[in-house]
């Protein structure tokens, strides 16, 4: 409703009883009384009570001005308490982020001297932000930067100039004496006439050690890498009748995925697949390892399977619980086109047809290496290679891309 016209007289009821219920509302409703039963000294208690105006009902030319000058007066009770509302919502929201701030801010004049200070200071600095009322910001530096121009807010005395306003890093110095490594940003504001400054603080030590460690780690990484590259073959084998290649893009800096083509006793060519569980330096040292042997083994032994079972023994008292090494080892005979391999839980490769179809699946004949120190692993049956076929051989990479 947007205005109340209540007689005084009513059947049970009367004009008091109704402004006390709309009262209760707590509505902002303008209140007038049209009556001609009442006299003046009940008319001004009811004005007195909260009625906006009152009314005769023999006199009745006032109304529509009455009625008129009350909503335009509701109109702007209403917008003034709008505002008196955000402006309280705003103080509200302006001194949560003033209190729940991470960031250390004080608030401070010309001289540098804090006026105000939040509680995140605390955290940094170790300081309540009552023990730093008064005092001046040079407090909050070592002794060595308070008189450096360059890498503080100070010059002279007084704090940097609008134009040389910016964000730097430095250090702190804290209640007990350490020294803290800081962000500072800061602004000049205008507040009841006076110039002040705003100092925004974040402590930065912890984010600097990190970003530290992740160089160290990234150069170590880079080391690996560059070593683990080495490893690879250089070249494809030149085999007359075959084209034979080979290729690993880690998902890491360095990574447990290998390849090789290594000559095995008897003139066979050994074609090597295999993953080291994880990513990382760790895994590139296991993959090292498994290489090294892997090429010892095939140096002297004609069969795949005996390969991989020399292999086993060595990396099972290398290899903790919680790693192991799926590899597939076949065992190309050119003059045959023979293919043997044993494959020691490795995903499956495929034997494609020269229309793309899939001949066979090269399946897993045993568990992954380092699992178990008395596996016997055993070729499965040669496969004589037709021309126009493609062996391919993969690590777990290829059957979790996510791409086309």
């Amino acid at each position: 409703w947007d205005l109340v016209l209540s007689d005084y007289n009513l059947p049970g009821f009367n004009a008091t009883l109704a402004l006390q219920l709309l009262q209760a509302t707590k509505l902002d409703i303008p209140f007038i009384i049209v009556s001609g039963g009442i006299g003046e000294d009940i008319a001004v208690a009811a004005m007195k009570s909260g009625a906006n105006d009152y009314l005769m009902k023999g006199n009745l030319a006032r109304l529509v001005p009455a009625v008129e000058r009350e909503l335009r007066d509701a109109a702007v009770r209403k917008a003034r308490a709008k505002a008196e509302h955000e402006v309280r919502e705003s103080e509200q929201r302006y001194r949560l982020l003033w209190e729940t701030a991470t960031d250390a801010i004080l608030l401070m004049d010309t001289k540098s001297d804090i006026l105000f200070a939040n509680p995140a200071v605390q955290g940094i600095f170790g300081y309540a932000p009552t023990e730093l009322v008064g005092k001046n910001f040079a407090m909050l530096l070592p002794e060595k930067l308070r008189a450096t121009s360059d890498t503080t807010f100070q010059k002279q005395g007084h704090i940097v100039t609008t134009a040389q306003r910016r964000t730097l890093e430095t250090a702190g110095l804290k209640k007990d004496g350490s020294e803290v490594l800081l962000e500072l940003a800061f602004n000049d504001i205008e507040l009841g006439g006076q110039r002040l400054f705003v100092a925004f603080i974040r402590d930065i030590t912890e984010r600097e050690r990190n970003r530290r460690e992740l160089l160290e780690h990234a150069e170590q990484f880079r080391v690996a890498r560059e070593i683990q590259q080495h490893l690879f073959p250089k070249a494809p084998p030149n085999l007359p009748g075959f084209d034979i290649a080979g290729a690993s893009f880690p998902a890491a800096a360095a990574g447990g995925d290998y390849f090789d083509f290594i000559p095995m006793a008897e003139g066979g060519l050994g074609l090597v697949v295999g993953d080291v569980t994880g990513h990382g330096i760790g895994p590139a040292l296991l993959m090292a390892e498994t290489r090294a042997y892997v090429r010892i083994a095939g140096l002297n032994r004609a069969d795949a399977g005996e390969v991989l079972t020399r292999t086993n023994i060595a990396l099972a008292e290398d290899i903790g619980s919680e790693r192991f090494v799926t590899l597939f080892l076949g065992r190309l005979d050119a003059a045959t086109r023979q293919l043997t391999y044993v494959s020691a839980g490795h995903p499956p490769g495929y034997l494609l047809a020269p229309d793309g179809s899939v001949r066979m699946e090269l399946r897993r004949t045993g568990v992954p290496l380092g699992m178990r120190p008395n596996t016997d692993y055993r070729d499965a049956p040669p496969i004589t290679l037709q021309p126009g076929e493609v062996a391919l051989l993969l690590t777990d990479g290829i059957e979790e891309a996510m791409g086309p």
